[in-house]
């Protein structure tokens, strides 16, 4: 009879430890270390089989082995078959991560609705009533085929994948990987061994099978995919969904076998589930038709996507005895910077309270630098009192000596501006190509911050 064997393993990334131990020195995480129990009975050699299928057989020569070449098929919402660099491939197994309300059920319901049109579709909650997803299909007015769209409540594995071989489904929805258990493994419902070993089995099933399946996956604390590092290198393609502040969401693949993972997807939280915006520019330019002092329009750079936004200010008198900082979507240490370097080259001083935000709602990473002349002409334009016409775009990173720095990608973003009616754009010197010519458009290329100056005013 086999002996079981005692493993103690962290439940946040996975690593295993000889004994038990209050925080995981891996992560670093506290009270997170299980104790599970492995069988040391050693499956037999025709059992053993990788994460795509079977295995075994001997070695091939590449001359030998059939060439298969993946299908795309477009889901319908366009963001999302940009991520997914020109729709979703048919026998890829994906993860869509995200915080809870990010809308990873929203986007799931719309797509298992429109892939019912195309084939029998499944969708598994382990997580929520069978009725309380007819509601929301009911409340989003989802287009879907009754007779294609099968529904089930389960949290077993084996239940699971003989319902898709009963039904003969072609795509499905687990919602959530880590709500399921597999008789294969011992543990709870979300430690290490369930998740790896539940992820391998649907894995092996929708390849033979030629079924493709989306998985939705929780977060822990610091917003990575929970459960351990394997769940990752099991499946073909990693989503995940960033809220922003306000209604905006952003897709993103960390990893995709079958395309590029710069690409990055805009959507809208409404009331009608999460809408593609397919002109995300358009939201994150206010379009008030009237100038006004304290705005400036930028252009900044998501995965592969170049996006026009605009920053306003607000500078005000301060009544208190030390002027505030208030900034919304912005780094607070970057604004510190800005001003710092205002106040030493060109002698401006700021004893106001300022406020920055970002129209649409957006989060501006700190590694995004090309924002900080739009920031300083934003900033100087409230506190002097002077318009940037709507024109105007204004991109480039400054320097602590006050000069303006290159950008990466800077023709596209010259580009993406003229595409939408920007008649002068500014960019750093050094960034300056022919190429970024166009009738009736004047660029102008600025090597320090005193040359900005002189041009806005």
């Amino acid at each position: 009879m086999a002996k079981n064997k005692t493993a103690y393993v962290c439940n946040e990334c996975g690593q295993d430890f000889p004994r038990w131990q209050g925080q995981c020195s891996a992560c670093q995480e506290w009270n997170t270390i299980s104790e599970l129990k492995i069988s040391t009975a050693k499956p037999a050699r025709g059992s053993v089989s990788g994460y795509a299928g079977a295995v075994g057989g001997g070695s091939k020569k590449l001359k030998e082995i059939e060439e298969f070449e993946a299908q795309k098929l477009l889901t319908g919402i366009g963001e999302l078959d940009r991520v997914l660099c020109g729709g979703l491939t048919t026998g890829s197994v994906n993860i869509i991560s995200g915080d809870p309300g990010a809308g990873k059920t929203t986007i799931l319901s719309d797509l298992v609705s429109r892939m019912s049109q195309l084939m029998p579709s499944l969708y598994c909650t382990a997580e929520e009533s069978l009725s309380q997803f007819k509601n929301r299909v009911n409340r989003l007015k989802l287009d879907c085929n009754e007779d294609n769209l099968y529904l089930m409540a389960e949290t077993s594995v084996e239940a699971i994948i003989a319902e898709l071989e009963d039904k003969k489904i072609k795509f499905a929805v687990i919602d959530s990987i880590q709500a399921v258990v597999t008789d294969l493994a011992n543990g709870s419902p979300g430690s290490p061994s369930q998740v790896k070993s539940s992820a391998q089995a649907l894995t092996q099933y929708c390849k033979q099978n030629n079924v493709t399946m989306f998985l939705v996956a929780h977060v822990n604390k610091n917003n990575e995919t929970a459960g351990p590092q394997t769940l990752i290198h099991i499946v073909d393609c990693l989503t995940h969904i960033e809220c922003n502040d306000g209604q905006i969401r952003t897709l993103r693949a960390n990893k995709n076998r079958f395309g590029d993972v710069d690409t990055v997807g805009i959507f809208k939280m409404t009331e009608r589930g999460m809408i593609s915006v397919d002109n995300p520019s358009e939201i994150f330019l206010s379009g008030s038709s009237t100038e006004s002092p304290g705005a400036a329009i930028t252009c900044i750079r998501k995965g592969n996507r170049n996006l026009l936004l605009e920053i306003q200010c607000l500078t005000t008198e301060t009544e208190a005895e030390f002027p505030q900082r208030v900034c919304v979507g912005l780094n607070m240490n970057r604004i510190k910077m800005l001003t710092g370097i205002l106040r030493k080259h060109t002698k401006t001083k700021i004893f106001h309270d300022t406020y920055f935000n970002l129209v649409g709602g957006l989060k501006i990473d700190e590694s995004e630098t090309c924002i900080d002349l739009a920031l300083v002409t934003a900033l100087l334009s409230s506190l002097n009192d002077f318009v940037v016409p709507r024109t105007t775009c204004i991109m480039g990173e400054l320097s602590l000596n006050g000069d303006v720095r290159p950008i990466d990608s800077g023709v596209p973003r010259v580009k993406e501006a003229i595409q939408h009616g920007f008649t002068e754009i500014f960019i750093p010197f050094r960034n300056y190509h022919k190429s970024m010519e166009s009738p009736g458009v004047k660029i102008t290329a600025v090597k320090t911050i005193h040359e900005l100056l002189e041009l806005i005013n």
